[in-house]
């Protein structure tokens, strides 16, 4: 029988785990990673180096991510269901896999890699629609120990050339074409698409989903179901040393180029499946169900990674909270007696737009604990989700964390720490928060706020961008030396609980998944009507954040033509990055506000966009201090 892996199970645990961890957390850490598979011990727990961002947990120690995933439960869990999929027609069959089943097929499938030439180290990409086969690929790439990229599978054929060119993936995996509510989108076509540009792929693997006929490039492209026959169901696990990379994904940078987020295999794997069974109390017989897509870092810790290494089950959905009615998210926890439920903000506030017998047409008896990522919740989201959803009696646990922390970094323990709506809570143990001054200095005590950094490494820490490590340090750990920096506001209030505030970069927030204002400017740029943009985000009551952009064009735009133009720009956002990064709101300007040097005041602008033009503060030093008048004018 597996040592059983410390969970907290009250406050006062929290409290004496988190003293621990923050006294000794080498000691801390390596009691937490001792109930783990490892072929090999460590020699150190931690490298720390958080001025140069080289931060090392476990340095010395091999293993492989998927034994801990999947052999290790086979003796105990073999039976026990590990993943459920819910496809995106509820006419439509579901799929059920036991640890025992599941780990034959992720066997299975990195046979087809194995046998497509894929080894050690490549990296490969994979842009898929929700289906079992893209989460038995991610744990097969692992199991050979490639670096798995997931491209989010609504990214538009530049988006994911840039992707694949950046991590010079020689394998991409894709299908046919997937259902998304009541659309259905051809993934396959926007791969060759975007292969047009990219020299290093020799390889796509396409999986059939919808019975497509899809153009196959001879030498190419084969199909997975051809492959698979000829593959073994056993497949050795590939020793891994505990900084290997186990994954690049791919985050929007405030340059206008995606960075590639670098996870490692050790730190990342205890640290995914310590903050999960902490955090969210996951009993051995629960249904745990997270709404995000694999291809953000959510899918990643959230939906595979954390549940399959505490042995849980786990729940796939293809669809949409909308399709085929407004119910469809209260039917699949009744049908399937989810115990967890983590989703975003966005989803809960637009099932609010809904009719409320949308929800109360359903029991939601299962309910235990509530979640919610990707971004603050509102206080009024907040009640409605605690009352409509959790009938009162779930703790909603608000999760504060990024795609470089690994996984959640500042929450409350369901049922477990005190609970206060729009604020995340209490560091994890191992997280150690600070506010700081806009010049560096601490701030100390409680009721104030600053910006959020960390001042000690975690095991999830984020260790480089992918080919270009300055980057990463420059964005991380340059701002603060010493600290990591987050890049967000956050108050902490008179009893210690943290509270996000948003961003204090150029990076916009839209439905949890964040956009640097670099990359949508240079994607308008792009069209022919178009000679400079700004774009700053504003409050939108769905998304959180909207995208607002101020645009230059190269010839006066009339009123009758304003509509086609707008029209035109979307149309060049949408090619350039996805559907997910149209601008909410397009204002045609004659002249941007910049200083004497020439930097555009966004500030300035993002006070436009949100309606609060009466406290701009000095624009007399500005270039041309008239434009920011004809801007509020012509504010949409």
């Amino acid at each position: 029988m597996p040592v059983p892996h410390p969970r907290l199970h009250s406050f006062a645990e929290y409290e004496e785990a988190y003293r621990r961890s923050v006294e000794n957390p080498e000691q801390f850490w390596a009691e937490v990673a001792e109930p783990f598979t490892w072929r090999r011990k460590w020699d150190t727990v931690l490298k720390a180096d958080l001025v140069g961002g080289h931060n090392e947990w476990y340095s010395g120690a091999k293993l492989n991510i998927t034994e801990n995933c999947l052999d290790r439960h086979l003796a105990t869990r073999g039976n026990k269901l590990a993943l459920i999929w819910e496809p995106n027609d509820p006419k439509t069959r579901q799929i059920r896999y036991t640890y025992r089943e599941l780990h034959q097929h992720v066997c299975q499938f990195a046979n087809v890699l194995l046998n497509n030439g894929v080894e050690k180290g490549d990296r490969v990409c994979l842009y898929m629609p929700m289906i079992p086969q893209l989460a038995i690929a991610v744990l097969a790439c692992a199991r050979i120990g490639a670096v798995h990229s997931v491209i989010f599978a609504g990214f538009s054929a530049t988006a994911i050339a840039d992707r694949v060119n950046d991590a010079q993936a020689t394998v991409v995996l894709t299908a046919d074409g997937l259902n998304r509510g009541p659309k259905q989108i051809p993934v396959k076509r926007v791969v060759d698409e975007a292969l047009e540009n990219c020299p290093s792929v020799r390889r796509v693997i396409v999986v059939e989903h919808l019975g497509w006929p899809v153009q196959m490039r001879e030498g190419r492209d084969v199909w997975y179901h051809e492959e698979a026959r000829e593959a073994a169901k056993t497949c050795p696990a590939e020793e891994m040393d505990a900084e290997d990379m186990l994954f690049i994904l791919y985050t929007s940078g405030s340059t206008g180029k995606p960075k590639g987020v670098v996870h490692t295999t050790a730190g990342y794997m205890v640290w995914a499946d310590y903050t999960f069974r902490n955090v969210f109390q996951v009993q051995e017989n629960d249904v745990y169900w997270c709404t995000a897509d694999i291809g953000w870092v959510t899918g990643h810790s959230y939906l595979l990674y954390g549940p399959l290494l505490s042995g849980s089950t786990t729940l796939l959905f293809e669809g949409v909270p909308t399709y085929p009615d407004a119910g469809r998210f209260w039917e699949v926890i009744d049908k399937h007696g989810v115990n967890v439920f983590y989703t975003a903000p966005t989803a809960i506030r637009s099932l609010m737009a809904t009719p409320l017998d949308n929800v109360l047409s359903y029991s939601l008896d299962s309910l235990r604990v509530l979640g919610t990522v990707g971004e603050p919740i509102n206080e009024e989201a907040w009640h409605w989700y605690h009352t409509h959803v959790g009938k009162e009696r779930c703790p909603v646990v608000d999760t504060w964390w990024q795609t470089e922390t690994g996984g959640i970094m500042i929450s409350a323990l369901a049922g477990i720490s005190p609970l206060r709506p729009t604020h995340a809570g209490q560091p994890l143990p191992g997280v150690q928060p600070v506010l700081l001054t806009q010049e560096g200095q601490e701030i100390q005590g409680n009721d104030e706020e600053g910006y959020l950094a960390i001042k000690f490494p975690w095991p999830g820490i984020i260790r480089t961008t992918y080919g270009d490590h300055e980057r990463a340090r420059q964005t991380y750990f340059g701002p603060y030396p010493g600290y990591y920096f987050t890049g967000d506001g956050a108050r902490r209030d008179s009893t210690g609980l943290y509270r996000i505030i948003g961003r204090v970069d150029d990076v916009i927030n839209v439905s949890g998944h964040r956009f640097g204002t670099a990359e949508i400017e240079n994607a308008i740029n792009q069209n022919a009507h178009v000679v400079e943009s700004a774009v700053v985000g504003y409050p939108h009551d769905v998304k959180g954040q909207g995208i607002y952009a101020f645009v230059i064009c190269r010839e006066p735009v009339g009123k009758a033509d304003a509509g086609h133009v707008e029209a035109s720009i979307i149309e060049t956002v949408v090619a350039e990055i996805g559907k997910i990064a149209k601008p909410d709101k397009i204002q045609i300007v004659s002249g941007l506000p910049k200083t004497r040097s020439g930097k555009i005041m966004r500030r300035i602008l993002r006070k436009v966009a949100e309606g609060e033009t009466t406290n701009l503060g000095d624009i007399t030093t500005l270039l041309d201090p008239g434009v920011v008048e004809e801007i509020i004018q012509g504010k949409k």
